[in-house]
C-alpha cells in the first residue's frame, strides 16, 4: 500500500483524484478548493480523500473519502489521512458526511472505522435525500491523538 500526499500532489494529479473520488460518491458537481490524498495497492487507485470546506480560522476541515476496496485502511494511511489536517493545517476538528449505508457484506467500512477511531456520531434524517439519512461524524484532535490506533502518539 502507498499513496500520494496531499502536499505532493501536483494541481493536474489533485484535479483527477477530486473527480475520482466525486464520481464515485455520486456528488452532483466536483469538489472545489481542495487538496487529496491518492491511495494505491500495486498500480491501481483503490482510494481517495478529499480535504475540503477548510476554515482555518475555526480550525476545522470536512473529509471526504471514496473507495474500491475495503484494504485500503491501514494504520499507516489512516495515520497520513489525519495527519495532514491535525498535524500540517492545525485543525482542531475534522468533519465526515457519510451514508447511512456506507458498509460492506464483513461489517467493515468507514461507518465502523469511524465509531472505533473515536469520531462522534450525529444522524440527520433526509439529509441525503427523502429516504436517506447522512451521519456527520466529527474527530477532534485530542480524539485522534488518544484513541490509541498510532505508535506515534503514545508516550514514553
Amino acid at each position: 500500500m502507498r499513496w500520494l500526499s496531499p502536499e505532493i500532489a501536483d494541481g493536474s494529479a489533485t484535479d483527477a483524484l477530486g473527480l475520482w473520488c466525486a464520481s464515485r460518491l455520486g456528488l452532483p458537481r466536483p469538489f472545489e478548493n481542495f487538496a487529496a490524498l491518492g491511495v494505491f495497492e500495486g498500480n491501481e487507485l483503490s482510494a481517495v480523500v478529499v480535504y475540503h470546506n477548510w476554515y482555518p480560522e475555526n480550525g476545522v476541515m470536512e473529509l471526504s473519502c471514496a473507495s474500491t476496496s475495503p484494504r485500503w485502511m491501514t494504520r499507516p494511511v489512516l495515520h497520513e489521512m489525519f495527519s495532514f489536517p491535525f498535524d500540517r493545517r492545525g485543525c482542531q476538528l475534522v468533519a465526515m458526511r457519510v451514508s447511512e449505508h456506507n458498509h460492506t457484506a464483513e461489517g467493515r467500512g468507514l461507518l465502523r472505522m469511524s465509531r472505533a477511531y473515536g469520531f462522534e456520531e450525529h444522524r440527520i434524517p433526509r439529509l441525503r435525500g427523502r429516504d436517506e439519512a447522512e451521519i456527520i461524524f466529527t474527530l477532534t484532535d485530542d480524539a485522534w491523538r488518544a484513541n490509541g490506533f498510532h505508535k506515534e502518539h503514545r508516550n514514553g
